[in-house]
C-alpha cells in the first residue's frame, strides 16, 4: 500500500506541474478584437434635433446607460406597468427559474470532480455456498458474513480536463444569465412601447372620431340641400362616399389599441380581459436628454455582447477539454472497514480490511475519434468568434438606426406640426367668416376636417417619436438593479 501511495503521489507532482502547460489547451477567455466606429453611423449625429412641439432632444455621450430610463417619460402608471411585468412576467420568471436550475447543475458538477467521495457502506448476509472439494466435509457450507467500511476516491486534473468541463459549463450558466438580462431589458421596452402605442392610437381615434362627425354632419346637411334643390344628388353621394371611407378607418385603429392593451396584459402577466386602461398621451413627456453610450463602452452595457462572450469562452474550454481528453488520467481510491463470519470477529482486530488502488488510463487508440473531436471543438471556437463579432456588430447598427430615426422622426414631427398650427389657423379664420355670413357653414366644416386630419398625422409622429426614444434608450444596453434577486455573480466569476 504505502509503495502504491508513493507512486500515486509522485504522479499526482508530475500532474500539478503539467496543468500550466494544460492552460495553453485551449485558445484562452481573451475576446477578440472588433473595429469600433468612430461614429455610430453613416453620417454623424446632431447634438441636437430639431425642436419639434417645443422640445428639442439633447444627445449626450456617456459612459454608462440611463438607469430606469423609462421613468424619464415622467408617467407614475407607466412606472408601475413596467414594475408590474417585471415581477409577474411569466417568461422572466420562467427564464430566471431554469438560470436557478442552471446555476444547481454546475455547483453539483463542479462539487463532485473537484473534491475527493466519501461513502460508507455495511452489508450483512446469511448463506450457504459451495464448500471446498476436501473428502469428508459437506458439499455446502451454511455461514454469516458482516462488513462495514468506508471508502474514498479521487481523481486528479492532471491535464485539465475536469477544470475544463467545469469552466465551460459555468460559461453556460453565465450565457443564461445575460439571456435573463437581455430578457428583461426587452419586457421593459415592449411595455413602454406598447403603453405608447396604445396611448398614441387612443389619441388618433379621438381625433378620427372627430373627422367622422364633421364628415357625417357634412352628409346630413347635403342631404337637405337635394331636398331643397339647393345640391345635386352627384354631391350629396360624394358627401356620404367620403363620410363612409372615413368611418371604415376606425375600427382598424380600434383593433390595434385592444391588441395593445391584450399584449400590456400578457405581459404583465395578467388575462387580456384584466388588460390596463391606456395612460392619457398627454400624461407622456417627451425624454429631453437621451445619454447616447460612446462605441467603446456599448461592448460592455449590452447583455447580448456579454452572452456572446460567455458562449465564446465556453467554446474555449470545449477545445481545452477535447484536447486534456487525448491526456492520461489518474485516479485512487482507498477503503478501510470491519467484516467477518460473526459479530465478534467483525467488531474485533483480527475483522480490520482495508484496500488502496491507483489507476492510471491512456487512450492508446480510438479510431481517430478524440483528434476528431477536439477539431470538432476548434471549428465550435471559431464559429463563436464569428458570432461574437456579429452580435457586437449588429449592436452598433441597432443605435445607429435608432439615431437616424429619432433624428429624422423629429424633423417629420416638426413639420406635421406645423402643418396642423396651419391648417388649425385656417379653420379658425374660414369659422370667423362663417359666423360673419361670408361663406357657408361646410367650408368651415371642410376646414376642421383637414385641421383634424392635419392634428392626426402630428400624434402619429409625436408617437413614433416616443417610441423611437425608447428604442435608442433599449439599445444603449445596461445592466439595471431594479431587481436584485437575479443580480448575482456569474458562476464562472464567482468561482474563480
Amino acid at each position: 500500500m504505502i509503495r502504491s501511495l508513493h507512486i500515486a503521489v509522485r504522479l499526482a507532482v508530475l500532474g500539478t506541474a503539467t496543468l500550466a502547460a494544460g492552460c495553453a489547451f485551449g485558445p484562452g477567455n481573451a475576446l477578440p478584437e472588433v473595429a469600433q466606429p468612430h461614429q455610430y453611423g453613416a453620417v454623424t449625429s446632431p447634438e441636437h434635433t430639431v425642436q419639434a412641439q417645443g422640445v428639442a432632444q439633447h444627445l449626450q455621450p456617456a459612459q454608462l446607460p440611463q438607469p430606469y430610463w423609462w421613468r424619464a417619460y415622467g408617467s407614475d402608471a407607466l412606472n408601475q406597468l413596467v414594475d408590474e411585468a417585471l415581477a409577474n412576467n411569466l417568461d422572466l420568471k420562467t427564464a430566471s427559474q431554469r438560470l436557478a436550475a442552471a446555476r444547481e447543475q454546475w455547483a453539483a458538477q463542479t462539487g463532485a470532480t473537484t473534491l475527493p467521495s466519501i461513502g460508507v457502506g455495511g452489508d450483512a448476509a446469511r448463506q450457504r455456498a459451495l464448500g471446498l472439494p476436501i473428502p469428508g466435509t459437506p458439499n455446502t457450507s451454511l455461514y454469516n458474513t458482516f462488513v462495514g467500511q468506508a471508502e474514498v476516491r479521487y481523481t486528479f486534473d492532471l491535464f485539465g480536463a475536469i477544470r475544463y468541463d467545469n469552466e465551460a459549463l459555468g460559461e453556460r450558466v453565465d450565457q443564461q444569465a445575460y439571456q435573463l438580462q437581455a430578457a428583461r431589458n426587452a419586457v421593459v421596452a415592449n411595455v413602454v412601447s406598447g403603453a405608447i402605442t396604445l396611448a398614441g392610437t387612443q389619441a388618433q381615434i379621438r381625433e378620427m372620431k372627430r373627422i367622422i362627425e364633421l364628415s357625417d354632419h357634412d352628409a346630413r346637411d347635403r342631404a337637405r340641400q337635394v331636398e331643397l334643390g339647393a345640391a345635386s344628388r352627384t354631391a350629396l353621394l360624394d358627401a356620404q362616399r367620403t363620410a363612409a371611407s372615413l368611418a371604415a378607418q376606425l375600427p382598424e385603429l380600434q383593433t390595434r389599441a385592444r391588441a395593445s392593451r391584450h399584449a400590456l396584459a400578457v405581459l404583465l402577466g395578467r388575462t387580456p380581459d384584466l388588460a390596463p386602461f391606456d395612460i392619457g398621451f398627454e400624461q407622456l413627456s417627451v425624454p429631453e436628454t437621451v445619454p447616447v453610450v460612446v462605441p467603446s463602452a456599448l461592448l460592455q452595457s449590452r447583455p447580448d455582447i456579454a452572452a456572446a462572450g460567455a458562449a465564446l469562452r465556453a467554446a474555449s474550454a470545449d477545445v481545452g477539454l477535447a484536447t486534456a481528453n487525448m491526456f492520461p488520467r489518474l485516479s485512487l481510491s482507498a477503503s478501510m472497514g470491519q467484516a467477518g463470519y460473526d459479530w465478534s470477529t467483525a467488531l474485533s482486530g483480527a475483522g480490520a480490511i482495508w484496500s488502496a488502488a491507483a489507476s492510471l488510463t491512456a487512450p492508446l487508440f480510438q479510431g481517430g475519434a478524440l483528434r476528431a473531436q477536439r477539431r470538432a471543438a476548434l471549428q465550435s471556437y471559431e464559429a463563436a468568434v464569428s458570432s461574437y463579432r456579429q452580435t457586437v456588430l449588429s449592436a452598433f447598427q441597432e443605435v445607429a438606426d435608432a439615431l437616424a430615426a429619432l433624428e429624422h422622426g423629429n424633423q417629420s414631427l416638426a413639420a406635421a406640426d406645423t402643418a396642423w398650427h396651419a391648417a388649425q389657423a385656417q379653420y379658425e379664420s374660414t369659422d370667423m367668416q362663417v359666423q360673419l355670413g361670408a361663406v357657408p357653414p361646410y367650408v368651415a366644416r371642410a376646414t376642421a376636417q383637414q385641421a383634424s386630419q392635419a392634428r392626426q398625422e402630428a400624434l402619429r409622429f409625436a408617437t413614433t417619436r416616443l417610441l423611437d426614444t425608447a428604442r435608442l434608450f433599449h439599445a444603449m444596453g445596461g445592466l439595471d438593479d431594479a431587481h436584485d434577486d437575479i443580480q448575482q455573480l456569474p458562476v464562472a466569476e464567482s468561482s474563480q
